[in-house]
């Protein structure tokens, strides 16, 4: 489907992630860690929408307080799918932020994988799965898994994908408003870097842990806490380097449970683990020519 028409495609789901373990196994000459995750999704997700422009400009409204639309990723993600291909085409990209920031949820690369996805469809540029995740990488580790759309082992600096099925329980998720800086967790000297590596994928993460947490905790107080009272009901754990902290539920109703005791100088979620991201379904749904809302379900 091409849109050369001033007409507003909305909906585009940019779905949260969690790790759910997370190891360093090795640092790279070039200074880049090598890791071992297990990334799944969950039912939580910012909202983009595209009005596609036939001048060739990229604007952005909405998006993270206080950044810049040139520092935004899903400018320079859109740009970068230009350059690949030699658009002509330009957009207005309406952001709808509903995940934090810097709480290790995704939530800018997942907006870069949905503008990848969406643009690839809307400005009809062709590109498989394949060649869009490899334009992600240049954004970002983390973009890939989104554009690819499965829950996945991951290694290297996260951007080698194995597509596993782990469960799908309901999550607690807590976020104590902190926002976490990636490069200074990577930066610490006291991050363990040399976890022993998993050779064969385990998808029972029960036993697994973050190698990041550590540092967390000792730089970010308020993370800990969230753990610590977390912790009280199930297995709390980082997702990514944090702030967010989450733990598995196998019901609805005991996660919902959780969640309403959640102080109130917190924020909490409760959102199912997802092995398909909505984004997929939503592409499939755009391709059928199917009116689908943002979870591939369609429109009575």
């Amino acid at each position: 489907m091409t849109a050369a028409a001033a007409e507003v495609s909305a909906g585009w789901p940019a779905p949260a992630k969690i790790n759910r373990f997370l190891h360093i196994v090795g640092r790279r000459a070039d200074g880049y860690h090598e890791l071992e995750t297990l990334f799944q999704f969950l039912d939580l997700a910012d909202e983009l929408a595209f009005t596609v422009n036939a001048a060739g400009g990229v604007t952005r409204e909405g998006g993270p307080p206080g950044l810049a639309a040139e520092a935004d990723l899903v400018v320079r993600a859109a740009r970068a799918l230009q350059q690949a291909t030699g658009c002509p085409l330009g957009c207005h990209i309406r952001v709808d932020k509903h995940l934090p920031a810097g709480g290790g949820l995704g939530g800018g690369s997942s907006d870069a994988a949905t503008t990848l996805v969406a643009l690839n469809e809307l400005w009809g540029t062709g590109l498989d799965t394949v060649a869009l995740a490899a334009i992600g990488l240049t954004l970002g580790a983390d973009v890939p898994v989104f554009v690819h759309g499965h829950a996945a082992w991951a290694e290297g600096v996260g951007e080698t994908l194995t597509p596993m099925a782990p469960d799908e329980p309901w999550f607690v998720i807590i976020d104590p408003a902190v926002s976490v800086s990636t490069a200074e967790v990577f930066g610490a000297p006291k991050l363990t870097r040399h976890t022993p590596r998993i050779r064969i994928p385990r998808l029972d993460t029960g036993s697994l842990g973050n190698d990041c947490e550590a540092v967390v905790r000792e730089r970010y107080p308020a993370v800990g806490e969230a753990l610590d009272w977390l912790g009280r009901f199930a297995g709390a754990r980082l997702s990514g380097t944090g702030g967010c902290v989450f733990a598995p539920f196998a019901r609805e109703d005991e996660a919902r449970s959780v969640c309403a005791r959640v102080p109130p100088h917190w924020r909490g979620y409760v959102a199912r683990g997802l092995n398909r991201s909505p984004l997929v379904a939503r592409w499939d749904a755009v391709r059928a020519g199917d009116p689908a809302d943002y979870w591939g379900v369609a429109k009575r």
